[in-house]
């Protein structure tokens, strides 16, 4: 089972060492961690895609939960989310298999973001599934490199069905100080 989480944290040095080493400790493994900025100065939000059983899962949002600087855990399995991935990948492109290459491309709606003599660079954003479909496409023509972000996900808007929401209030009543 594959569990995704949205982790709202204080921005502190440590505090992804700390997450990671939660994961090490238990060993979890972790199948896709990403970070980035929110809204909110001073606050970031990991999303974090394990695979485990239903126990873990449960195991990891509670622990996660005692780590200090933690302001919420979200399982978003437990409601309707929006995930996307993106990977940019360097394909050997010459000038006969270019355009199938272009193809493909297209097909998958990515964008060239480089273009060499020798290669094309691509970016493809979407699920998980697309990722590989897309991979999978390109392989016959020979990928030379890879690069992915992992999963950035949050829940939907007005389709959480029950699941518990983030602590906004702690966050807004942060930011009006």
């Amino acid at each position: 089972m594959r569990c995704t989480f949205s982790v709202l944290t204080h921005d502190s040095p440590g505090v992804l060492m700390r997450i990671a080493s939660l994961f090490y400790k238990r060993n979890f493994n972790i199948a896709s961690l990403s970070v980035s900025q929110t809204n909110n100065p001073g606050v970031s939000r990991f999303t974090i895609v394990v695979d485990a059983d239903e126990w873990a899962c449960e195991q990891v949002e509670k622990q996660l939960g005692k780590l200090v600087e933690v302001i919420a855990v979200e399982n978003l399995n437990e409601g309707k989310f929006v995930e996307r991935w993106l990977a940019l990948i360097k394909v050997k492109a010459n000038t006969e298999n270019r355009p199938h290459i272009l193809q493909i491309a297209d097909v998958f709606r990515c964008r060239v973001v480089d273009m060499g003599s020798d290669a094309l660079t691509l970016e493809v954003t979407g699920d998980e599934g697309k990722m590989l479909a897309c991979t999978e496409a390109l392989r016959a023509y020979g990928i030379v490199e890879i690069a992915g972000s992992g999963s950035v996900a949050m829940s939907r808007a007005g389709f959480n069905n029950g699941v518990k929401k983030l602590d906004m209030g702690y966050l807004m009543a942060d930011k009006a100080v």
